[in-house]
């Protein structure tokens, strides 16, 4: 093994320890629980390893890193997330290869979406990214839409041609009434999605809990955690 695939293999392996643990703790079942890993500013050279190693869900978000990675990785048994905030003139390339956009939490998006999946014959998965830290905007500091405002989206989804309404994300917040109470932000996305499953059933998906808090998101109930420096480890910033 080469020393990448070998450090790659090693922080894998204490995450599905981490994740294991949390389920156990939670008495949910260790398949009730995907790892997403993101891939931010990582090669696609480590994309490759990863899935060598088994990881079968990958997240970018920027697409300017994300469509040529892409391409490079088109051959392997991988889905896409992209978890970013996404401009509606990126909204095609996007599409091209994400299997789920995470980040969706305007109308105008999904109309954009929606144009571009019929265009390239595609069905693509959506979550309602949704902001707990939501100010009187109705929207977070990193993109989202508050609580009041998931059912309308949601059901923009649902009838959008192309598009699939699959459930929540949310990343914790740092302002508010949840900042620094992260179990708590989570419970809160879970309680949104009952909701959310009222109406739309199959919409089972909830994106939550990142490298330091995936404990918490798999306590609260998260099917999905998005995990990054946990396994790729800390890489200094581009540009």
């Amino acid at each position: 093994m080469t020393d990448r695939k070998t450090e790659l293999a090693a922080n894998l392996a204490k995450v599905e320890e981490r994740i294991t643990a949390a389920c156990a703790a939670a008495g949910r079942a260790r398949e009730e629980v995907t790892l997403i890993v993101v891939t931010k500013t990582y090669p696609a050279s480590d994309v490759r390893i990863l899935s060598e190693l088994g990881v079968r869900h990958v997240a970018e978000n920027r697409d300017q890193d994300a469509a040529p990675k892409a391409a490079a990785c088109a051959d392997l048994p991988l889905a896409w997330h992209f978890v970013g905030q996404l401009q509606t003139n990126k909204v095609r390339s996007v599409v091209g290869y994400a299997d789920v956009v995470q980040s969706v939490d305007r109308a105008r998006l999904v109309t954009a979406l929606s144009k571009e999946a019929v265009r390239a014959e595609r069905e693509v998965g959506c979550l309602v990214q949704v902001a707990l830290d939501a100010g009187a905007s109705g929207r977070g500091e990193r993109g989202g839409v508050a609580p009041e405002g998931i059912e309308e989206l949601a059901d923009l989804v649902a009838g959008a041609p192309g598009l699939r309404i699959d459930g929540l994300m949310t990343v914790a917040p740092l302002t508010g009434e949840y900042a620094g109470r992260e179990q708590a932000a989570f419970e809160r996305l879970m309680d949104l999605s009952t909701d959310l499953r009222r109406t739309h059933p199959a919409a089972t998906m909830v994106s939550a809990g990142m490298s330091a808090d995936l404990e918490q998101a798999v306590a609260a109930g998260a099917t999905h955690v998005r995990v990054g420096t946990a396994v790729l480890g800390v890489r200094p910033r581009l540009g």
